[in-house]
């Protein structure tokens, strides 16, 4: 009986972890599908901030200029940069992988920032590129945050722009999303991600070479709103704190957001390994 009681516990025991590797499998299924989009071989474009500067951490050499005096701060993760809504910006230099190659047909921007003030009702650049003809906006204005994209020459794409509601203060990632599109307007081509969630997609296509400025905190020439205002030089300031803007050539997925947002990294204060349970906390600091 003992020995018969015995070998019960043990198939018990057997089939109890059998079951937790199970579990664990399909637990741990989608880290291995993490970077299934992120290709690093499609990075255009890396600023960090930890050290203080707009040095590019893609070696793709597009280090960015200050304008005014942004200042070093705590980020979501290391260090980010602080902006005075008037003055303060990042000017990043022209690069065949951003605006002056093409077509780009896979595209992904996106970085963290935490806004000052969201009602203002003037618009506040967290990144641009491009102008009135082509180009992409991520934009802050009056409780919303905005991405939008339009390349109205070669097949007359007149623009998306979609929005979300955020607050003032607090952590929020923001990214668009082109993704596998071509040279003509086709459905669910542009796609909006906050906080590593889609929250709509859009109407869109490739976008073409494009050699006005690209920036990190105003507008350095001209972009396209979704009120269809085209602002000019040196307008529509951020006020308040950005961290890890980054610029890829592949189209990220939900796996890759999630990555970015809601990691299992054993580094969790590491660049784009963050834990949800840690950007939450880290959103009402500073």
């Amino acid at each position: 009986m003992f020995q018969a009681s015995n070998e019960i516990r043990i198939y018990k025991f057997g089939i109890i972890g059998l079951s937790c590797i199970i579990s664990l499998l399909f637990t741990f299924l989608p880290i291995m599908q993490v970077d299934a989009r992120r290709n690093e071989a499609t990075v255009a474009g890396n600023w960090t901030f930890d050290d203080g500067s707009a040095k590019d951490s893609s070696r793709k050499g597009l280090n960015g200029q200050f304008v005014g005096d942004p200042k070093s701060v705590n980020g979501i993760v290391g260090k980010a940069l602080r902006f005075n809504g008037k003055s303060d910006a990042v000017n990043i230099p022209d690069s065949v992988h951003i605006n002056t190659g093409g077509p780009y047909t896979n595209r992904t921007v996106a970085a963290f920032f935490k806004c000052a003030d969201i009602s203002k009702n003037q618009k506040q650049v967290i990144y641009q590129e491009g102008g009135g003809t082509r180009g992409l906006a991520i934009y802050v204005h009056s409780g919303k945050v905005y991405v939008g994209g339009w390349n109205r020459a070669e097949y007359n794409w007149d623009g998306a722009w979609i929005s979300e509601r955020i607050r003032s203060n607090r952590w929020h990632h923001v990214a668009l999303v082109i993704r596998d599109a071509s040279g003509k307007v086709e459905n669910e081509k542009f796609e909006m991600w906050l906080d590593g969630k889609l929250i709509d997609k859009e109407r869109g296509g490739q976008l073409h070479t494009h050699g006005n400025n690209i920036s990190i905190g105003y507008v350095t020439q001209k972009t396209v709103y979704h009120d269809g205002i085209q602002e000019g030089n040196s307008v529509d300031w951020f006020s308040g704190v950005i961290d890890e803007v980054i610029v890829y050539n592949s189209a990220f997925n939900r796996a890759d957001f999630a990555k970015i947002a809601h990691p299992l990294s054993i580094e969790p204060k590491g660049k784009f390994t963050t834990t949800w349970g840690y950007l939450k906390a880290k959103r009402t600091e500073n």
